[in-house]
């Protein structure tokens, strides 16, 4: 079950989505965070953000709308107080960053890259770009590369850059190029598209933001093909899938689709020993299939077609 993100080695390839687990504190009284493949920690900025007004989360039908808007204490605290916590506890832990500017996001990496605990760097490339009216860094190849190179600069060589991206984008592929072109060793997708609820009761946008980004079982249709095509378009790269996963047969179905890792979020608000259980049905799943590594099943559907009798019988 052993996977790598560049040249880090993972134990196993079940992550925390960014957002999901806080910076572990919160998932630790149900799960071990130590036993997974790794911890991604909720977006870090370098200033305290008290995020967007309330209500900012909204169920439906298949999952949940929120706008929570990167609240959190600040680089400072996180370094001084949330990070060590992690690392005492021996957590391979990838920091999410987001910034407003391709000088906060160096700024950011600078602070961050010698940091005990570190395991990789992730790129919210999600985050709007002050400097170019509010436009998000996700959407344009030529910003989310400036971003990502930007990072791989003021990073430490050796710590893994990974960008992360957004869905609904005119064309993922060519993101995705430009953020390997400007120095990602790894990429993860998908982050959570945009989407709305309308109270009918109040008669009032559900989120006091109007709109949010959607997350759940609805998306992950969405992030199979973004994690196929990506793959597709660039074998070599590794890749963490994410969106919806509830399962092992979520995970597997990213995993054949070209991901190297899988992250779970959403569901761990109601059950907080997904993580655990996905990396176990996963692991049946593969030893199932006749799979003695996980590379091997590692975007298996793009492959030509040949199965077995034994395959045939599989539900």
């Amino acid at each position: 079950m052993r996977t790598y993100l560049a040249h880090v080695e993972l134990p196993n390839p079940i992550l925390t989505a960014s957002g999901c687990a806080g910076t572990g504190r919160e998932l630790a009284p149900f799960a071990d965070v130590t036993r997974l493949g790794a911890l991604t920690t909720r977006t870090i900025t370098m200033a305290p953000r008290a995020g967007r007004p309330t209500p900012r989360m909204a169920e439906t039908p298949s999952g949940l709308l929120n706008a929570v808007g990167l609240q959190g204490p600040g680089v400072d605290v996180f370094l001084a107080r949330e990070l060590p916590w992690l690392a005492e506890r021996g957590a391979r832990t990838v920091v999410s960053i987001g910034g407003g500017s391709v000088a906060e996001f160096s700024a950011l990496a600078r602070r961050l890259t010698d940091a005990p605990g570190v395991t990789a760097l992730e790129v919210n490339l999600s985050c709007p770009n002050v400097e170019d009216r509010g436009r998000v860094f996700a959407r344009d190849p030529s910003a989310a590369g400036e971003v990502v190179s930007a990072v791989r600069t003021a990073a430490r060589y050796d710590l893994p850059v990974i960008a992360k991206l957004q869905p609904d984008v005119a064309d993922v592929v060519a993101i995705a190029k430009a953020c390997v072109d400007g120095g990602a060793e790894a990429l993860s997708m998908i982050n959570n598209p945009v989407g709305m609820a309308i109270d009918v009761d109040r008669m009032r946008p559900a989120l006091a933001a109007g709109t949010g980004g959607l997350s759940g079982p609805a998306i992950r249709p969405l992030a199979v093909k973004c994690v196929w095509q990506v793959h597709a378009a660039l074998p070599g790269t590794p890749v963490i899938g994410m969106g919806g996963v509830t399962s092992g047969r979520d995970a597997l179905e990213l995993v054949l689709a070209g991901a190297c890792a899988v992250a779970v979020g959403t569901v761990l608000f109601h059950d907080p020993y997904a993580g655990h259980r996905v990396l176990r049905e996963l692991e049946e799943l593969l030893q199932e299939r006749g799979f003695d590594r996980l590379a091997d099943a590692v975007g298996l559907a793009h492959r030509p077609s040949h199965r077995t009798d034994r395959e045939e019988s599989l539900p």
